[in-house]
């Protein structure tokens, strides 16, 4: 089986990462834009533009489901993607999981970039999914980019500034770019400063979406499988390998193997996570 991952850039490890756990005999194509992000500023016609040669840069590979792990792609591109790939490659999107955090009816905060932040795409997941939560959409400028470079003095300060912008009483906190998922330690190490420690339960969008595409396929999760799976990284359609920093991350050193171990000492904020 392989499964092809897509996104301006890093966002997919964690994508990628839950999908090796769930299936370690799978193939992984990542393929990311190191020519065009980010992706967030451009218009919804260039950012699909874009969007498509990464998607068909990966479809060259043959896969049997290619994951859209990527909001903003999903938001923009996800239509036109789905022309141009299905029915030959099933196409999966990722959605912030507005649903689940608000079945509770509970506080939930859906931190985002500041573009999804407050947009028709998000207000409608809110009007649709959230009724009886009560909703903050909490703005994240800076922190996708930081995420993106692997750096740690940077991601504090972002996540820090939206911590308090975060309910001391949320029950439930969405992270809704990909990006963020990389980072879980220091968001829930600033929300336990906000909240004094009480309880919140994070929702992400990786292991859904993971899961979600081997369902799309007939398969199930078999975490227990040999790890055999292949892993093959395309940067703007040119062979390459895992950026330096992805490797500051569990999910980079996880899909690189054994060997990342030797470099993890070399990348920018390798202490972010893990």
């Amino acid at each position: 089986m392989k499964i092809a991952l897509m996104d301006s850039g890093i966002g997919l490890l964690a994508a990628a990462a839950a999908m090796r756990r769930l299936r370690p005999d799978a193939d992984l194509v990542l393929s990311c834009d190191p020519d065009g992000m980010p992706w967030g500023p451009r218009t919804p016609q260039d950012l699909t533009g874009r969007a498509l040669a990464v998607a068909r840069a990966a479809a060259t590979h043959r896969p049997d489901a290619l994951i859209v792990a990527c909001n903003t792609a999903s938001v923009h591109a996800l239509p036109a993607l789905r022309a141009a790939l299905e029915p030959a490659i099933p196409v999966i999107g990722t959605v912030p999981a507005i649903k689940p955090a608000a079945a509770a009816g509970g506080r939930v905060a859906i931190w985002a970039t500041p573009a999804t932040t407050g947009s028709p795409y998000q207000r409608g997941l809110i009007r649709d999914f959230a009724d009886g939560a009560r909703v903050t959409e909490v703005p994240c400028p800076g922190l996708a980019d930081a995420v993106e470079a692997g750096d740690e003095a940077a991601v504090v300060r972002a996540v820090a500034a939206a911590a308090e912008l975060t309910p001391p009483d949320v029950t439930d906190v969405v992270l809704g770019c990909t990006h963020y998922e990389l980072v879980e330690a220091p968001v829930r190490a600033a929300l336990d400063r906000r909240t004094g420690g009480g309880a919140y339960v994070f929702h992400g969008s990786a292991e859904p979406v993971a899961v979600q595409a081997l369902r799309r396929l007939g398969a199930r999760p078999e975490p227990g499988l040999p790890h055999t799976g292949s892993l093959t990284v395309l940067l703007s359609g040119r062979p390459g390998t895992l950026p330096a920093p992805a490797l500051g991350y569990a999910e980079g050193r996880l899909l690189a193997g054994p060997s990342a171990g030797a470099v993890v000492g070399e990348t920018v904020g390798g202490s972010l996570q893990g």
